[in-house]
């Protein structure tokens, strides 16, 4: 797994450094000696991590890292501070300014990877995330804007048989977050599957191993994505690295410092909403690209697809496939005696109607206006007439309630059927058939099902 990597220091000697150590593990190194150079590469050159050094002149560390994460372009970009300082309080400023890790020099190597790799993973799923929200904005079925992304107010598990510990780091989370505590692994994972923002384990439990706890998290489609803030001994370097490898999102060492427990915890939670709301916009475009919002059912261009697949495979010897066009009688009468909204609610009513007479199987779509189509895969022409006969008579049957049921309206609707004729049938011929099949059923009286063999 390789990566972009940003490395920021003001001294060469460092940048070098830093460079022929991470050119040996084949990630590609881009440099700049200060912030503002950084600032500007990183809008640039995008970059998957940025080691970023504290100080520096004129523009230091921290306010680098809080530019880059106040710009929508970087904030998803993990910054690892680096500094010769280890005091709390500069720790704590770089959590704050937004960091993902703060590595103090001289840096251990085994740490520096573990966390490269950590969070190059982190990146790629969030990368591939915002690309495909990109492209569902562009193709026009993503809107709005996110909201309610800030890292406070989380539902926070805590995983520890450390009684006196837990109920430490829940008095402190409690501040801004809503921590519960539960000691029993298996009751955990059940728990971890319902609304949580974030997972504290306790790597170094007593009663049941916390990384292997961390590792069936990560194996559950569940909860893979819950971020897991692992409590590991400082001197347990061995423990600590491979809870990375295993998927930690983030570290926190004994004794546990309040200021960072809470820095630490706000930036997960804050990760984690950025990246729900990506996915919950991800799935709503992928339903707003096969879905018609006013009835329901499919749309036309999923219809399409999977009439082509139908067809092709239907001409190459499969079985056939019957399709049937359906147009509602009269409805611009409907539209122009009651108005549109009414003739959405005839419409919506209609797909309900369409949607429960037709057989698992079948695909009903709506395919424009007041005509729908339904897809019959396995399907001779006679048998597609019965169905396309039994859905004319519910509609027929039973007038449509329509404003609050103050009003009852007689719907009829003319189908059109027609089916594969075999090799080098074509999914346009099919449609065209039922089409001229709608035509001649409207042309004789409408309310009827007409036939297209060929």
């Amino acid at each position: 797994m390789t990566a972009r990597i940003l490395v920021v220091d003001d001294i060469e000697a460092n940048v070098r450094l830093l460079e022929a150590k991470l050119s040996a593990e084949y990630y590609e190194v881009l440099i700049a000696y200060d912030g503002p150079t950084a600032l500007a590469i990183a809008a640039k050159e995008k970059p998957d991590i940025v080691l970023l050094d504290v100080m520096m002149p004129g523009m230091d560390g921290f306010q680098v890292c809080r530019r880059l994460k106040d710009d929508p372009e970087t904030r998803h970009v993990p910054v690892v501070l680096v500094t010769a300082l280890d005091g709390r309080a500069d720790r704590i400023a770089g959590l704050e300014a937004g960091a993902d890790e703060f590595l103090t020099k001289p840096i251990d190597d085994v740490m520096l990877f573990a966390r490269v790799r950590s969070l190059t993973r982190l990146k790629m799923v969030i990368d591939e995330l915002r690309d495909r929200e990109a492209s569902g904005r562009r193709m026009g079925v993503i809107a709005g804007a996110a909201s309610r992304l800030g890292g406070t107010g989380g539902r926070v598990l805590i995983v520890d048989d450390h009684e006196r510990q837990a109920q430490r780091v829940a008095a402190e989370l409690a501040i801004e977050h809503r921590p519960i505590i539960e000691s029993d692994p298996e009751k955990a994972l059940m728990t971890a599957k319902g609304p949580v923002d974030l997972v504290i384990v306790n790597a170094a439990a007593r009663s049941f191993d916390g990384l292997r706890f961390t590792a069936q998290l990560r194996s559950d489609e569940a909860t893979r994505h819950l971020p897991v803030l692992a409590i590991v001994d400082f001197d347990e370097r061995q423990r600590l690295v491979k809870a990375l490898e295993i998927g930690v999102n983030d570290i926190l060492t004994k004794p546990i410092d309040p200021q960072e427990l809470s820095a630490r915890a706000k930036t997960q939670i804050r990760r984690k909403r950025y990246t729900d709301y990506l996915r919950d916009n991800l799935d709503h475009s992928l339903e707003l690209a096969v879905t018609d919002q006013l009835t329901g059912l499919h749309n036309r261009r999923y219809m399409v697809g999977q009439l082509e697949a139908l067809v092709k495979r239907a001409s190459l010897g499969g079985d056939p496939v019957a399709c049937l066009l359906i147009d509602i009688d009269h409805f611009k009468k409907i539209n122009d005696g009651y108005g549109h909204d009414v003739g959405d609610e005839v419409l919506r009513e209609f797909a309900v109607r369409l949607a429960s007479n037709v057989r698992a199987i079948d695909l009903p779509c709506r395919y424009g206006g007041e005509e729908f189509v339904v897809v019959m895969p396995d399907t001779k022409i006679e048998d597609a007439e019965r169905i396309a006969e039994r859905i004319r008579l519910h509609v027929a049957g039973s007038p449509f309630r329509v404003m609050n049921g103050s009003e009852l309206l007689t719907v009829t609707i003319s189908i059109g059927v027609a089916a594969t004729l075999g090799a080098g049938d074509r999914p346009e011929p099919l449609l065209k058939r039922a089409d001229e099949a709608v035509y001649e059923a409207k042309a004789s009286g409408r309310n009827k099902v007409i036939a297209r063999a060929a």
